[in-house]
């Protein structure tokens, strides 16, 4: 991995909105189309924030979650929802939103449909990584059910995944997606964070389901 230490929070998230904004613009060059992959919860919401403001033919970008809840929009803890929010508006409004979710109560049900909607937006061009203290990223939770199946090369597009620390149900990218993706980054803060990633590439992707993509990823921290 190439680590990038930055001053301060607010730097890192213009610096990564910055370079997130470039690649775009690269693949839409190079490819007339690009896909990006971002994941939830409120960590990278400034970079989403600059993002929506850039100007990109937002018409031509596939946007894409690294995971879902198995919950609704309506739902506080959709993804899908903070997206829209912060994401996808203002010039951002045009990008093309492929969804991780249907109206059905299993995930499993939904998984022909959904890898239908995905595989034509597939490779990723440009992929932005989380990362938890235990070391998942995406929904690929050390001990979940479907790991080592989703950490398989021949694994699907799309996995669901159920974990004692997920709470609900998941819908997730698996590794070979990941790993398939153009360009890797990882976004983290704070110290015990930075442990867990110096740990992470000293494991197997199986204890440290992130460990599936440092190999190629230019990993982002700030305290």
């Amino acid at each position: 991995m190439e680590f990038h230490e930055y001053p301060d929070r607010e730097m890192m998230m213009l610096r990564v909105a910055q370079r997130i904004a470039s690649e775009l613009g690269e693949s839409l060059r190079a490819h007339g189309r690009a896909t990006l992959s971002v994941p939830g919860g409120t960590t990278p919401g400034p970079v989403f924030d600059t993002l929506s403001g850039v100007d990109l033919d937002w018409s031509q970008v596939s946007v894409v979650l690294n995971d879902e809840r198995w919950v609704g929009e309506d739902n506080p803890r959709s993804n899908t929802a903070l997206l829209r929010a912060r994401l996808l508006h203002g010039k951002a409004a045009q990008a093309k939103l492929i969804p991780l979710y249907a109206d059905l109560p299993d995930p499993d049900a939904a998984l022909d449909g959904l890898i239908d909607g995905l595989l034509p937006h597939l490779p990723i061009s440009v992929l932005l990584l989380g990362m938890g203290e235990d070391m998942h990223t995406a929904s690929l939770f050390p001990g979940a059910d479907n790991l080592d199946a989703a950490l398989a090369p021949g694994a699907p597009p799309l996995m669901a995944m159920r974990a004692e620390a997920a709470g609900e149900p998941r819908i997730t990218l698996t590794a070979p997606v990941l790993r398939a993706a153009l360009r890797v980054h990882v976004l983290i803060t704070g110290a015990s964070k930075r442990a867990a990633i110096e740990r992470a590439a000293k494991l197997t992707p199986r204890e440290a389901p992130i460990a599936c993509v440092l190999d190629q990823a230019q990993v982002h921290w700030a305290e």
